[in-house]
């Protein structure tokens, strides 16, 4: 017959060995290396300390670099000079030497400032005297009706500025279609080539321009007055 007291203690016995080596489970890997309860989450990557603020700087714009029209070589003889030049002019009378492509400012005491033109091609030369009536910077340009006739292609208009055929600055004659002006085509200097009109390098035109008015006194030779003596420079 069995001894209930031996049991109850034999069952105490048993019970108090579970727990010491449940103890012991737990305590000997503690000292190892801590438990991951939950390995199936890992470490966030370290936050890296804030930088300070650096505004944003463009890359700097480089411009194309500019083209002046006028920076096509010259040839001597068209420069901008100061010249021998006998007349019977008042000064500040511009002559307009067709057949040698010469504009001529007198300055008195027999002298005068040459500069080298375009000027009509054969068929639209002209002659005459006239007067500087308007002056204009950077003027815009309107075909007259019979250039458009001759070249139905010509804009009706066109603002002034660098692209423009008038050029940098322009001087009216009278009450003709003809101009003292511009270009920018400075290699037609020298040569017949316009429908009638005078035209110089932008330099150039720009320089007359600041040195005559309204009223200036203008004398266009004509192609049959060709002058042997082409002017001699002294500056």
């Amino acid at each position: 017959m069995i001894n209930l007291d031996t049991l109850k203690n034999y069952s105490r016995a048993v019970a108090f060995g579970a727990v010491a080596v449940t103890a012991i489970a737990f305590a000997g890997p503690a000292k190892a290396a801590p438990v991951q309860l939950f390995p199936f989450f890992q470490p966030l990557p370290p936050i890296a300390a804030p930088q300070p603020y650096q505004p944003y700087q463009a890359t700097p714009y480089q411009a194309a670099p500019s083209e002046d029209q006028d920076a096509v070589e010259t040839p001597a003889r068209f420069r901008r000079q100061t010249v021998s030049y006998t007349t019977r002019e008042a000064p500040g009378t511009i002559i307009i030497d067709t057949p040698n492509t010469y504009l001529y400012l007198v300055l008195g005491n027999g002298q005068a400032v040459r500069y080298g033109i375009g000027v009509g091609r054969d068929g639209f030369t002209w002659s005459g005297t006239q007067s500087v009536t308007k002056k204009a910077e950077w003027p815009d340009w309107t075909p007259p009706p019979e250039m458009i006739v001759r070249q139905p292609y010509l804009p009706r208009h066109m603002a002034g500025g660098p692209g423009n055929p008038l050029g940098a600055r322009a001087m009216y004659l009278g009450g003709t279609i003809y101009r003292i002006h511009g270009t920018n085509a400075p290699d037609t200097i020298g040569k017949h080539v316009s429908s009638g009109c005078i035209r110089l390098t932008n330099d150039d035109v720009s320089d007359l321009y600041s040195r005559v008015n309204v009223g200036t006194k203008v004398i266009v030779l004509p192609m049959t007055e060709r002058r042997a003596d082409l002017g001699a420079a002294t500056r």
